[in-house]
């Protein structure tokens, strides 16, 4: 749904992305008369592999999921955007006048500002807190998507699987689904690792969430490929 850049919007959308507050005031009036507000349902699309950038989307609430599908039919999750951070995949599009190459879908309900390419274009020429806003969060992205193609090109998925366990307390609640996405395996082996980490007594598994029971483990294997193995070995060995 469409909706225009209402006062509580405007408001939240500066909290979100304080660049933008320090706009001269003609300028911040076209940028808030021109901008999108769009509102999203949970797993709407926002953006499919091919689609030219309609404008650069800044979220104000919820969270979004860019993802590529493999050629062997598996989803991986590249990273997500929230609140205050931008696409790095929509800045390259408009910097590089090309279509997406990546597909994105709401994970959950969705408020967000559509930038139009013009304002984008001016707002990147003309005003330094934006550009210099904009281009540290598409550094901050590069160097993320830089370590998931290491991470998937060279880490085993039990180490990736101890790493996304990691900082999210005591309990995970997600699904072996949606892990598998996030490490561009595939389900069933992401579910025979955590069998293995539960095994061990590292991990607790239940219906839609994982209790961590010993983190330290988690993350020694996460740090060491020789602990992966020796985690293996001694499963192989019960089984």
């Amino acid at each position: 749904m469409n909706v225009p850049a209402e006062s509580d919007t405007a408001a939240r959308l500066l909290a979100a992305y304080p660049s933008l507050a320090d706009l001269h005031a003609p300028l911040q009036r076209q940028v808030f008369e021109q901008l999108t507000v769009l509102r999203l349902a949970a797993g709407s699309p926002l953006f499919r592999d091919g689609d030219a950038c309609g404008g650069f989307p800044m979220v104000i609430s919820g969270r979004v999921r860019i993802s590529r599908v493999l050629p062997d039919g598996r989803e991986l999750v590249l990273y997500d955007v929230g609140p205050g951070e931008s696409c790095v995949l929509s800045t390259s599009c408009l910097l590089g006048n090309a279509r997406y190459n990546a597909h994105g879908a709401c994970e959950t309900e969705v408020e967000l500002a559509l930038l139009p390419r013009p304002l984008f274009d001016r707002l990147v020429a003309e005003h330094p807190p934006f550009r210099t806003a904009m281009f540290n969060l598409f550094g901050a992205r590069l160097v993320r998507l830089v370590e998931l193609a290491e991470a998937v090109g060279f880490r085993r998925v039990e180490q990736r699987l101890a790493a996304a366990l990691l900082g999210a307390g005591a309990e995970l609640r997600t699904s072996h689904e949606k892990l598998a996405q996030r490490l561009g395996a595939s389900r069933e082996t992401v579910s025979r690792a955590l069998k293995t980490f539960e095994g061990q007594g590292w991990v607790r598994l239940g219906r839609g969430v994982i209790g961590i029971v010993r983190p330290q483990a988690l993350r020694a294997v996460a740090d060491d490929a020789a602990s992966v193995t020796a985690v293996t070995e001694r499963a192989g060995r019960r089984a």
